[in-house]
C-alpha cells in the first residue's frame, strides 16, 4: 500500500507524510503517484466507451474534438459542449474500488480524517471528461469556484494521461485558507458576500495545471477553489471523482467556520 509517504525506513515515511501532510494543510491538495489498480483503469475506460455517443469513435482520435454536436441533457450520462459527463457507472463496485476503495487511497484518506470516522462508499461521481478543443486560440482560465455539497475531501483519479494544458483538475493553492471563511457554515453551500469577491480576486491569478498520468490522484480540500481546465490536447481528458465524507458531517456541518479550520482533520491537528 502507499501512504502518505514513500516506501523506505520507517523514519523516511514519517519525514514523508509530514511533509505531504503540511504541503495539503498550506496548499489545499496533493499529487500522489501511480497509484489506482491498472486493471480496474482499463475497465472504467472499457465502461465509458460503451457509454460514448455515435459521434465519438475510440479507435478514431479524430472524432474526439469537441463540441458534441447532439447535447444530452440525460444526467445519467450528460453531453454538452466539451463535457462529458458519465455518472451512470458511478455506483458500480469496480469503480468504488477502483478509488475510494483502493487500499492506498483509502488509507490516505483516514490519515488525514482520522481513522474509523469516514462515511463507507457506496458509489463515485462517475467519470468525467472533457473533449479536446482542436485548432482554437487558446483562452484565460474561466476562473475557479467551491463545490456546493457537504463533504470534507475530494479525489480526483486519472483513469488515463492528462498532459500539460489538457483539461486537467485544476487549483488555487492556499486559496482554501480564505474560502472556508467566505460562508456562513462549515461544509453547507451559504456564501457570505465576501465569497464573490474572493472569488473573483482568485479568479485573475494562474491556478497549479494538476496534469499528470493514468493511475495519479490529486487531494483536496472542499473549500479550495478549482477548476477543471481547457483542454488544448489531442485526448480525452478522463477523471473520476469522489468525495470523502465524515461520520459525523449530519451534526458538523452547520457548524459556523471554526477558528482552527482543521479542527475535524486528525491527521492535521496531530502535526
Amino acid at each position: 500500500e502507499i501512504s502518505l509517504g514513500l516506501v523506505g525506513s520507517e523514519m523516511c515515511i514519517r519525514d514523508r507524510n509530514k511533509k505531504d501532510i503540511v504541503f495539503f494543510r498550506d496548499n489545499g491538495y496533493l499529487i500522489k503517484r501511480k497509484v489506482l489498480n491498472t486493471e480496474l483503469m482499463a475497465q472504467a475506460r472499457d465502461r465509458l466507451w460503451e457509454g460514448a455517443p455515435p459521434q465519438l469513435d475510440r479507435h478514431n482520435p479524430s472524432t474526439w474534438v469537441g463540441p458534441f454536436l447532439e447535447p444530452s441533457e440525460d444526467k445519467t450520462n450528460a453531453q454538452k459542449n466539451y463535457r462529458w459527463n458519465y455518472r451512470q457507472p458511478g455506483n458500480e463496485p469496480f469503480m468504488v474500488d477502483l478509488l475510494p476503495k483502493n487500499p492506498s487511497v483509502w488509507r490516505m484518506a483516514e490519515q488525514l480524517l482520522g481513522q474509523g470516522t469516514l462515511v463507507e462508499p457506496d458509489r463515485v461521481r462517475g467519470i468525467y471528461c472533457t473533449l479536446p478543443y482542436g485548432e482554437v486560440p487558446k483562452k484565460p482560465s474561466t476562473g475557479c469556484h467551491v463545490d456546493a455539497h457537504p463533504f470534507h475531501l475530494g479525489v480526483v483519479g486519472y483513469i488515463d494521461d492528462v498532459l500539460p494544458e489538457g483539461g486537467s483538475f485544476m487549483v488555487w493553492p492556499g486559496s482554501h485558507h480564505t474560502f472556508y471563511y467566505d460562508f456562513h457554515s462549515q461544509y453547507k453551500n451559504e456564501p457570505t458576500e465576501q465569497y464573490e469577491v474572493h472569488r473573483q480576486e482568485f479568479s485573475q491569478l494562474p491556478g497549479a495545471d494538476c496534469h499528470g498520468h493514468a493511475g495519479d490522484i490529486i487531494f483536496w480540500h472542499h473549500r479550495i477553489g478549482h477548476t477543471a481546465s481547457h483542454n488544448y490536447s489531442s485526448q480525452i481528458r478522463q477523471a473520476i471523482l469522489y468525495d470523502f465524507r465524515k461520520t459525523d458531517l449530519p451534526q458538523t456541518m452547520e457548524e459556523p467556520p471554526n477558528e482552527d479550520m482543521w479542527r475535524d482533520w486528525i491527521g492535521i491537528t496531530c502535526e
